[in-house]
């Protein structure tokens, strides 16, 4: 016999300040991608650096990108409806997804341009200090929104803010490559901003590449990783009332967790009981773990993991059909015409009894009772234990 309970959770109470915080921080970010872009591709163009005009063009990249990404957070986070119960967080995972392509498609046409720039022996002048000072700079505020960026992803928990976190770092490495090559060509070598230009694209396609398949473990409904499974397990397990957790599977949806697992309590409990067993642990679970948006978990009066799908097994008899036939063949006892209450208990395949009565027939004890019913009930195989109880029942 099992439960499933899936409660409904609202998202956190701040989810409108984390969104808001998350667009804060991308259109400042957009703001100095703006200004950095346009001072690369203006040097860039004046000194003939193609690294420089290469990184412009990256930074360019950038504020599509701080784009996307305040609507892919603002629609992202809005709560569950109807069409969408779970929540719209693939639309994060969607935009990341764009993000990877469209990193990938920049740094392919730099590598390229750059490549030809090279294999063609196009001289280079030196660029002069004014052009690498405007790199310094463009270096030090790329990395600043870096980190600031990165701290307000890990604050509202979210995997899109974090990749573009990651993008503008993509940046700030590409300009002290493109650094290196315009102090190179400062000093006669040249063909060092061909070069430059050449790493800054295949350092923009790595960044990428890993945005692409992270991503793309997402909409497969890859598992957490192990170590975060198993800590889980350990907290539903030490609930009060919990014999064991099983088949506990996790899935992630934008920068939420959603968790099912199956949960072993003593066979004899109220349903209930058991529910409440089963709240206790989806409050646990939601304490340790804040990224669980949705906590599904099902009821086992024992230990099923590895079998089959019980719904797919025949099944056993419900109360209808089971107090039907208990009546075909009890309807001349005394004790069962007398009962008050009936409970019924599905272990190990088979039906366990237990009937509830004000008073005895006179002349007969429990175990007396007990005896006539199993003679008479002995033809059927499904049945279990078999007691009797003199009280009002636990129904």
């Amino acid at each position: 016999m099992g439960h499933s309970h899936a409660p409904h959770r609202p998202l956190p109470p701040d989810i409108g300040a984390q969104t808001r915080e998350a667009h804060k921080v991308t259109l400042i970010g957009a703001l100095i991608d703006f200004v950095v872009g346009v001072a690369k591709m203006a040097a860039g163009f004046m000194v003939g650096s193609a690294a420089l005009v290469a990184d412009g063009i990256h930074s360019f990249s950038d504020i599509v990108t701080d784009v996307f990404v305040i609507a892919a957070t603002h629609f992202g986070r809005q709560a569950p409806d109807s069409n969408h119960p779970y929540g719209h967080g693939r639309i994060e995972t969607l935009a990341t997804l764009w993000l990877g392509s469209v990193l990938i498609f920049v740094a392919g046409g730099i590598a390229w341009a750059s490549l030809s720039r090279l294999v063609g022996g196009e001289p280079i002048p030196a660029p002069g200090i004014w052009a690498i000072g405007i790199a310094v700079i463009a270096l030090a505020a790329k990395e600043w929104i870096f980190r600031y960026t990165l701290r307000v992803a890990r604050r509202v928990n979210s995997r899109l803010l974090e990749a573009n976190a990651w993008h503008s770092r993509s940046d700030a490495l590409s300009t002290v490559v493109v650094l290196i090559g315009l102090v190179a060509a400062q000093f006669g070598v040249g063909w060092m901003d061909a070069v430059a230009a050449t790493l800054v694209g295949i350092m923009v396609g790595q960044v990428g590449g890993r945005l692409l398949w992270e991503s793309s473990q997402e909409l497969i409904d890859t598992a957490l990783p192990v170590e975060e499974r198993d800590r889980m397990q350990q907290v539903a397990e030490r609930v009060p009332g919990v014999n064991g957790v099983h088949d506990l599977r996790t899935r992630t949806l934008g920068s939420q967790a959603l968790l099912d697992l199956h949960i072993v309590v003593p066979p004899r409990v109220t349903v209930s009981e058991a529910h409440e067993i089963g709240n206790a642990v989806s409050r646990r679970l939601r304490e340790a773990f804040p990224n669980l948006t949705d906590v599904t978990f099902h009821i086992d009066p024992e230990d099923d993991s590895g079998e089959t799908e019980h719904s797919r097994r025949p099944g056993m008899p419900l109360r209808g059909d089971v107090e039907g036939m208990l009546d075909d063949i009890w309807s001349d006892i005394r004790v069962w015409n007398a009962r008050v209450a009936l409970d019924l208990h599905y272990l190990d395949n088979q039906v366990d009894v237990s009937i509830y009565v004000h008073e005895l027939p006179s002349g007969q004890s429990l175990d007396e009772a007990a005896d006539d019913l199993r003679q008479a009930a002995r033809d059927l195989e499904w049945i279990g234990r078999l007691r009797i109880w003199k009280g009002p029942g636990k129904g």
